[in-house]
This record gives C-alpha cells, structure tokens and sequence, in this order.
C-alpha cells in the first residue's frame, strides 16, 4: 500500500478538496493530534470556500516530536470527525492539505528564526498545554532555542522586528489555545518579561503593543486522536497508508477574543464556520464550563453509584439523562448571561456529544480530581441559583450529595481511596490531602459527613454551611443515598 502523498491522491482519482501551492501565512507551535483535528480542520475548509489561500508551518514545540513524520506524507494526513450530530451518527472523512511543512528547532533553529523574516506570514497559532505558557528566567536570548515556548516565540518575534520594525503592517497576530485562563494575554505577559530581560529595547516593546495581536481563544473539541486499534482497517478502506491519521468529535467550536476587523483577515464566517471572533471570549468559556463540564460533574458520579459504567449509556437511561436536563435547563441556564437561544442551542449540542457512539467515555475516568472540578464547574451554579431565585436548587444540592457518597471510600491505599458500590470496588483519585480527610470521616453519620464536608474551606474557599438550607438538605440526600441508593434520589428530584 503506497503512502498518503499528492501523488498517490492523483492516482488514485481523488475528487476531495486538496490545495498543493499558497503562500505560508500561519505559523504554529505545536503538530499534535488537538490542533490537527481543530485549526487546521477550520484553515483547510476556509481555504475551500472563503479563498483563505494560506498554507501553515508546523513547529515542533518539544524534541520528540512528528517532524520527519509529516514531512513524508508532504503535509497531508486524513481527519475524521466522528460522532452525533442532531441525534444522527457522523462519520466525515477529509484529506487535510493546508499543512505544508513542519519544522524542528531542535535541529535547525535557523530555520525556524528565517521564517520570521516571510513577507507572507502573518498568524502564529499555538498550543503548547497547559504547562506551556511560563515565564522561565533560565532561558536566555542566545539560547539554540530557549527551553520555554514565550522564549522562543520572543527570540522568534525579535527577529521579525529587526527585519520589518519600522514598516506598519507587518505584525503577527497570535492565537493562543492554551487550556488557562487569558491564554493570549498570559502569553503577552510572558513575551514581555523576556523583552525586559534580555533588554531587547523599548522599540520592539512598542511593536509588540501596537502592530501585535495577542488573542485570548477558547477551543473546545474532544480529539481522540490516532485510532490505534482501527488504523490497519481505516487504511485498507482509504486505499493508501497514513501514519497521521486523527479522529476528532464532529462538534467544534472556537472563540476567539479580538478586534472585529480580524474578521476581514480570518473569513470564518464567510466559510460558515463555528468559529466566534467577539470582543470578550469569558461569557463562552462559562458556558462551556457551567453546562459541558458542569454536566458531567453533576451527573456522572450519581450514575456510576447507580451502577452506570459509560456516559453514552447514561443518555439513554430516562431518569438519569432527565436528572442531567433538569440540571442543565432549569438550575445552571438561569445563571448565565448569554443569550437564552444560543445557551439552549449548546445545551443540546451538549446531549449529542455525550451520545458519541465512537467514543467509550468511561464514568470512572471523568471522576479524578472531583472535588476541584465540582468546585470550578458547578458551584458558581449552585450560587447563582441561590442568588437570583433564593432558593436551593434541588440537583446541583443532590449532586453534591452524589459527590460525598462517591468518596465516602473505607480503605486508604498508596493507588486512592478505595470505595464500593455494591458488590464492585472503585478507586477514587483526587489529592492526597482530600483523600486523607475522607478516610478520616469513613465512619460519620450522614450529618456528621455533611457538616465536615460543608465546613472545609480549604476544599471550597469559603463555608458552604452559610448557604441558607444547604448542609441540611445534604445531610438529607446522604441519608436518602443510604437507604435507597442515587438512582432514587434522582428520580425523587424528577418528581
């Protein structure tokens, strides 16, 4: 079987969209599997039907990494978005072909550092995760790179600005995809501390500040990445070898924090793509926090006690995927501020992600570290409920109870707490601190735990037994989890 290649696409007859020549106008930092099924998906189709005309350049961020790779497949790799869409299955498959090379700097920094004196290039696309963006004082200008990708992208900047500093226009805008909070402005921050510390000059500072775009992004699309256990036969249908193939989940959506006229240089919206350029991306990374990820954390550790294994599982059980709903619509919806059409629209997005038939989302999985999650994604919920109706509302109070009966574990071991449900034992992940103030409370009353639990400031940074009812209404549902089980107490909330 011959490798992915232009040539063998044209021998094959191939009638997809493929764009062999265009100018090199992105840079991005990063060739893994996340950006592969997400930027170059959204560039690629712009290029199709907004006449973007834009090949990108990949950089290796770290030294392992896929370089020679997609240099021998030219680029090309084929992406399949799989899963629910409007409660129908998906299975798309597209050659991606605005990829042009990808570059190690590990090898040949020079490279790297020519390609900022392009008169084409005009976007550096990143995602380094999240451990990525930090200032480290260790790297210094002269390093063959610097160790930190701010660093890099400093040294990287700089050299642009020596080669085109006093002509306007030939700035870089820049979209950081980063998951942290202001991935842009951090990154910004960053760049600038190395500017101070290698003393490159208050000129290129003010180049920075006015002829560069630091964007905030937020990304949002679950990627799998390569099918392993399905590429041989993947292949054998496609009819060529491809090393690079990716699997994402068809949803996608990408905010963007910028100036509006950036519309005119990324045509997203002409090329009808579910990508956002807004003036705040914050109201989109609550929505997704609040309903995608609040969701989960509401529901999954009740259903696993319920004796639910897989999230697609859940959505098909009533009581269950209408405990979720009744969560989503009627307590987390009211708080938010965005539009109450489009928060609807995601929310049912939201109910096809979860039914993901090529996906196995295990409930287990979605458990580690619960109790920072239910802190980050659902209690903002259960406060701005109390705040707006001044009253508790019932599943986010019946959730947290789920939390507690789900690490009310009996054996502390060196792999987690191990608790029970049933007859099957689990393993609950968290911080080791948490972990020990459950064990230490294996034996309350259903009470005694709620109280404990409540009061735990360094858990939840304030005292949740101030919310007027919540610690009694806890204790209540514990006590309810005790005698009848979660899957009861859900159905009691329903009622």
């Amino acid at each position: 079987m011959k490798k992915l290649s232009y040539a063998t696409l044209e021998k094959m007859g191939y009638e997809g969209y493929l764009l062999k020549d265009a100018p090199e106008r992105v840079l991005q930092f990063g060739e893994g599997n996340f950006l592969r099924a997400f930027v170059e998906c959204w560039i690629d189709k712009m290029n199709e039907k907004a006449g973007f005309n834009s090949k990108v350049v990949l950089c290796q961020p770290i030294a392992p990494g896929l370089a020679d790779m997609i240099n021998e497949q030219e680029g090309l790799y084929t992406l399949l978005l799989r899963g629910n869409e409007n409660g129908k299955k998906v299975d798309d498959r597209r050659v991606i072909s605005c990829v042009s090379r990808c570059l190690n700097p590990y090898k040949d920094y020079d490279a790297v550092l020519a390609y900022a004196e392009s008169e084409d290039i005009r976007f550096v696309v990143c995602n380094t995760t999240e451990a990525g963006i930090q200032y480290d004082p260790s790297c210094q200008f002269a390093d063959v790179p610097a160790a930190s990708y701010p660093g890099k992208l400093t040294q990287w900047l700089y050299r642009r600005f020596q080669k085109f500093g006093q002509e306007k226009g030939k700035g870089i805008i820049i979209l950081s995809c980063e998951l942290i909070d202001n991935n842009g402005k951090e990154l910004e921050k960053c760049v600038n501390q190395y500017a101070d510390q290698w003393e490159l000059g208050g000129e290129f500072k003010n180049w920075l500040k006015e002829e560069c775009v630091f964007c905030s992004t937020l990304v949002d699309r679950i990627v799998p990445g390569y099918p392993r256990a399905d590429a041989a036969a993947i292949c054998e249908e496609l009819g060529y070898e491809d090393n690079l193939l990716d699997v994402g989940e068809v949803f996608g959506l990408w905010v963007i924090e910028g100036p509006q006229w950036l519309k005119k240089e990324l045509p997203f919206e002409e090329a009808g793509l579910p990508v956002i350029i807004c003036d705040d991306h914050k109201p989109y990374k609550q929505r997704k926090v609040r309903i995608l990820n609040g969701a989960h954390t509401s529901m999954v550790l009740g259903a696993y006690l319920a004796g639910q294994d897989i999230v697609r599982d859940c959505m098909k059980d009533e009581v269950i995927n209408g405990f979720m709903n009744k969560t989503i619509y009627e307590e987390i919806i009211p708080t938010l501020t965005l539009p109450e059409e489009e928060l609807k629209e995601f929310a049912a997005s939201v109910t096809d992600r979860f039914n993901n038939p090529f996906v196995d989302h295990a409930l287990l999985s979605i458990s580690l570290n619960s109790t920072s999650k239910w802190k980050a994604r659902v209690m903002p919920s259960l406060k701005g409920y109390v705040a707006k109706f001044g009253s508790l509302p019932k599943c986010i109070t019946a959730s947290f109870a789920f939390y507690i009966a789900f690490y009310h574990g009996q054996k502390l071991t060196d792999e987690g707490l191990v608790g029970s449900r049933k007859k099957n034992e689990y393993t609950i992940h968290d911080d080791r601190n948490i972990l020990e103030f459950y064990a230490s409370h294996k034996d309350d009353t259903a009470q005694e735990l709620a109280h404990a639990v409540c009061t735990n400031k360094d858990f939840w940074g304030e005292d949740l037994s101030e919310i007027a009812g919540f610690e009694a209404a806890v204790a209540d549902y514990l006590e309810q989890i005790e005698k009848e089980g979660t899957y009861e107490v859900m159905k009691r909330v329903l009622a």
